[in-house]
């Protein structure tokens, strides 16, 4: 039988597995990849341009991870949690020149066509984008760890849809190689073992009411950033078309 958890608030303490289970229900309400953009992404139904454009804005995000992990280190007393949350900051920064996260994501920009002194810039990215971003990095820095910890758990939702993304653009665009997308090979097994802490820490910790509700509002608070990322770039490339001032504009096709 299926039952329905309310993940807007909690008047009661749950139970660690109810928890999770509404926690799950945000991702399964408000995870990006039900956004119209990644729908057309997924479909190989952009242009050239477009993806650029997606390719150029998500550095963003990838880059400031490890800045945003690096606030939630400084908030952690013991050092067997510094030793867990540290990976995550190997994981995008690497660890020797020429590794991690961050360089694959440059690969796969530099793939689609990008000048990847251009994208580390970021001079091109959209005012929403860089908004968005910031928000999350001030959020882990000024909320209390369970809450950045808990607002991490948009990895919950993400392996399955990686590879319908990596299938699908890989089908959909003829610029795109497997090359391309191998940012997102060491994701599927690095975000289940991010995934595997954080709710473990995340159903241990909060034990009243009032802190479950922080975890689920920090949830909801992560897909709305995303959310809003994707936002930006419809509005700018896909309708209206609207790109502010400064802003990437795709070469004409």
């Amino acid at each position: 039988m299926n039952v329905h958890i309310d993940s807007t608030a909690t008047d009661r303490v749950l139970a660690p597995d109810e928890l999770e289970a509404a926690l799950r229900a945000i991702g399964a309400e408000r995870y990006h990849h039900l956004h119209p953009f990644h729908r057309l992404l997924h479909a190989g139904a952009l242009t050239r341009g477009q993806v650029q454009a997606w390719a150029l804005n998500r550095y963003y995000y990838q880059a400031m991870i490890p800045i945003k992990d690096a606030h939630a280190l400084t908030k952690m007393p013991a050092p067997e949690l510094r030793r867990e949350w540290r990976r995550r900051i190997i994981d995008h920064d690497g660890d020797g020149p020429g590794t991690g996260g961050i360089e694959r994501w440059l690969k796969l920009a530099e793939g689609v066509g990008l000048d990847r002194s251009y994208v580390q810039s970021t001079d091109g990215i959209l005012p929403g984008t860089r908004f968005a971003v910031e928000a999350y990095v001030n959020f882990v820095r000024d909320r209390l760890i369970l809450e950045g910890i808990a607002s991490s758990l948009t990895e919950m939702f993400s392996p399955g849809i990686i590879a319908d993304r990596v299938r699908g653009m890989l089908a959909g665009y003829a610029f795109i190689t497997e090359e391309t997308l191998a940012y997102f090979t060491p994701r599927l097994t690095q975000a289940p073992q991010d995934v595997d802490f954080a709710l473990r820490y995340v159903k241990a910790e909060a034990r009243t009411a009032a802190e479950q509700a922080a975890v689920l509002a920090a949830l909801r608070f992560k897909c709305d950033v995303l959310w809003a990322q994707l936002d930006a770039l419809y509005l700018a490339y896909v309708d209206p078309g609207l790109i502010p001032p400064g802003a990437f504009v795709p070469a004409a096709e």
